[in-house]
């Protein structure tokens, strides 16, 4: 793709202006220090399907940008600037080259997230009362490891209750199989609020809504 400057003086890939609505296209062609802002701007990242996959800073997302590894989708109103030139501040950016993801690459199981997860309530009896924490559902004694298939939101009562033995010998159960959270989740909790640019391409962002509390 030919690059050409936008008649704004903006430089930066084809974008929708989260702000305007409006369209820009050109290409990123320098790569001069950027003056830094005084405060981080978070950046959705999405695969080339337009998958969600996580959350990153303004900054990396420029340089993804300029690379030629992604393409800004949404951006802010207001720019990048470096000591010569102004660039598009990403706000929502789509990579290029499809990402696979494999299965085996899972993020590191977080009382936050787990807590997330389960929708902050035991699996077990439901409560939000109680004091929560993590249950193996086959306890680690029997064989049990520590991965999201098999680690569990309990509150304390059914925790004691369960100890270290499997749901069948208390004549306990779970609602359902318990499986890794969607990426969804983790960007919901790395962000303090949700913009509203982002809620598009966040599909079942509602069921994660009070995950930050």
């Amino acid at each position: 793709m030919s690059a050409r400057r936008p008649s704004s003086g903006l430089e930066g890939g084809r974008a929708r202006s989260s702000d305007t609505g409006t369209s820009r296209s050109g290409a990123f062609r320098a790569h001069l220090p950027l003056v830094r802002s005084p405060s981080v701007h978070q950046v959705l990242v999405l695969n080339a399907s337009y998958e969600p996959l996580n959350v990153c800073s303004d900054r990396r997302a420029h340089v993804l940008v300029w690379k030629g590894r992604a393409e800004i989708v949404e951006h802010h109103a207001q720019p990048l600037r470096s000591a010569e030139r102004s660039f598009l501040r990403p706000h929502v950016i789509r990579l290029l080259k499809y990402v696979r993801v494999p299965r085996a690459v899972k993020r590191r199981i977080s009382r936050r997230a787990l807590f997330a997860r389960d929708g902050w309530k035991c699996v077990y009896c439901g409560t939000t009362a109680a004091r929560l924490t993590l249950d193996h559902v086959i306890p680690r004694s029997k064989g049990g490891d520590s991965v999201w298939e098999n680690v569990v939101t309990a509150c304390a009562p059914c925790n004691l209750r369960k100890g270290d033995r499997l749901l069948g010998e208390v004549a306990m159960s779970l609602p359902h199989p318990p499986r890794a959270p969607a990426p969804v989740l983790f960007i919901r909790l790395a962000t303090h609020r949700v913009p509203e640019s982002w809620r598009q391409y966040l599909p079942s962002l509602e069921q994660f809504e009070t995950a930050a509390a």
